[in-house]
């Protein structure tokens, strides 16, 4: 219980919390609170205080708690604010206008523990500010204007526990910026950009539970804490190289269907003989080509298994691995020599509907030598990037699946150039061509069938609809990569759940109708395959007929 000594000011000595919020006081007058010696917890939130002057705050030697929340403070008075409240241990100067830091307003604060400078206008912040504060433990910085913190600002702040300088322009962390921090257990850095992020940048901070980041794959680089956010870039999350459960389902049944139907093609076309054989050869090439996409697949799914419930710990190993190197590359591959494979194709029957009595037919030499270039040149596109670390960076290793079809501010010119040239320059001009290539045939068949019979005109409308089907699919892949790509290079924000459904169903979509619609939807292979089922079974029947017929002969029923 209070002893007070003067009756008639017992109230305002014994006073322990005083609540002044939203008073309109723009001035506090010196020793307006000279008496006020057991106050512990003074409010003064959202009035409109200008300016403190050198004593305003004299005879609070028992403060504990001192708010000034969103007032319109643009400094802090040199000479120390700790001097006259020397048992200040929260500071609240939140939503104020100070613009700058000296070191001569926080001398001998020993027992400060918080001091919340968020969402002011700070730029300026003295060398050594935080040397006479050992003993803070929550230090909040964020939403200012600061551009760089000096390698040794934070310097005798080896017992803060939280930390957050999320919000501001930061332009540079240094690497050893937080190696003094062995303490330190939550960590905000929201809305920074951080280009020259490493391990080693967070590798002293060993009790750090909490990460709060810009980017998910920034968490990628502090692989021992417990909880980062954002938790998902829509591709991984903190658990699972694969965010979404029905994604990490059938990239195994995507990656199946693929495998099978193109092996099973490539089975069938070498075993039926085939009256055009170039055509043939250009269909196992594409099989081929396609199959490495279900290979791709079958290995993002086995990863995802690998580093189930703890990616976070091998994320960034995993993107800077050879591994994600090589299936990025072959999915690369897959993808580029599917696109020219279709071309050549598309444009051979092209000439051959279009022009029926153009002289040049490509013989077998001719189509080996088109489909072994297409190959190199798919093989040269996905390895490019795998030789020159210095203009394409982390090429392929930009998310966890390893695909390059999203470009963000942190890709390096030369890659965002060369993916764009790759998929909005040869891709989309593969896309035209097949689109015109297609148009152009059913216009001259539908224009050749209108004098022919009813079976002509059947046939016809038989081929507008494989016409329209090939052309239907093709744009189906394509049309989302080249919107994304755009979308990317104009720097719209996308979510990366989009991203991982065009890589695992959209992007593969070509691999696996393919098989359906260059062989087994085709009327000749039909034919073909039956007219081979029909010898199979007479070979069977004659088989079985000449093997009675010799069991007859060797075992002769006796003579009645």
């Amino acid at each position: 219980m209070c002893q007070c000594s003067v009756p008639i000011h017992s109230d305002r000595i014994c006073m322990r919390n005083r609540f002044l919020s939203q008073n309109r006081i723009t001035l506090l007058k010196t020793g307006i609170f000279e008496d006020l010696w057991n106050l512990e917890w003074l409010i003064l939130d959202e009035n409109r205080i200008a300016s403190l002057r050198q004593k305003s705050f004299e005879g609070l030697k028992s403060l504990f708690f001192l708010s000034l929340l969103n007032n319109s403070l643009e400094s802090i008075p040199k000479k120390s604010v700790c001097q006259e409240m020397p048992r200040l241990n929260w500071l609240e100067l939140e939503g104020n206008k100070i613009s700058s830091l000296w070191v001569s307003s926080f001398q001998n604060c020993t027992t400060l523990t918080v001091l919340a400078l968020r969402k002011n206008r700070i730029q300026t912040i003295e060398e050594g500010i935080f040397s006479g504060m050992p003993n803070l433990i929550d230090l909040d910085v964020s939403l200012n204007k600061i551009e760089e913190f000096s390698p040794t600002i934070f310097t005798n702040l080896q017992n803060l526990k939280q930390l957050n300088i999320s919000n501001n322009p930061l332009t540079h962390i240094y690497d050893d910026q937080f190696d003094m921090f062995v303490n330190l257990q939550s960590l905000s850095i929201e809305e920074i950009d951080i280009p020259n992020i490493s391990i080693q940048m967070f590798r002293s901070l060993r009790n750090l539970a909490h990460i709060y980041f810009k980017k998910f794959e920034y968490c990628g680089y502090s692989p021992n804490v417990r909880s980062c956010k954002p938790n998902t870039d829509g591709i991984s999350t903190f658990e699972n190289l694969l965010a979404n459960i029905i994604l990490r389902v059938f990239v195994w049944v995507v990656a199946f269907i693929i495998c099978f139907g193109n092996v099973f093609v490539i089975c069938l076309r070498s075993c039926i003989a085939s009256e055009n054989q170039h055509h043939t050869m250009a269909i196992i090439s594409l099989c081929c080509a396609d199959c490495l996409m279900g290979v791709y697949l079958f290995f993002i799914g086995a990863f995802d298994i690998k580093y189930c419930g703890e990616y976070n710990r091998h994320a960034q190993l995993w993107m800077e691995s050879m591994q994600c190197q090589l299936i990025g590359s072959l999915a690369m591959l897959s993808t580029e020599v599917s696109v020219m494979l279709l071309t050549y194709m598309t444009m051979e029957k092209y000439l051959c509907i279009v022009f029926p009595f153009h002289n040049y037919r490509a013989g077998r030499k001719q189509t080996l030598c088109y489909l072994i270039f297409i190959w190199v040149l798919g093989f040269i596109i996905a390895v490019i990037p795998l030789w020159d670390k210095q203009t394409f960076g982390n090429y392929y290793g930009r998310n966890g699946v390893c695909f390059p079809l999203h470009s963000d501010e942190m890709e390096k010119p030369g890659a965002r150039c060369y993916s764009t040239g790759i998929f909005l320059g040869l891709n989309l001009f593969a896309f035209v061509m097949i689109v015109f290539s297609y148009t152009s045939m059913f216009y001259s068949v539908q224009k050749t069938a209108k004098t022919a019979r009813q079976s002509v005109y059947n046939k016809e409308v038989s081929i507008a609809k494989r016409f329209f089907f090939i052309v239907f699919t093709d744009a189906m892949c394509w049309t989302p990569i080249f919107l994304l790509k755009i979308l990317s290079l104009l720097q719209v924000e996308i979510a990366g759940t989009i991203v991982l459904w065009v890589v695992i169903f959209i992007l593969p979509i070509n691999s696996a109708l393919n098989p359906i619609l260059y062989t087994i939807t085709t009327s000749s292979f039909q034919e073909r395959l039956k007219l081979c089922l029909k010898a199979k079974c007479r070979q069977t029947g004659l088989r079985e007929t000449s093997q009675k017929v010799s069991e007859v002969y060797e075992n002769p029923s006796p003579p009645p």
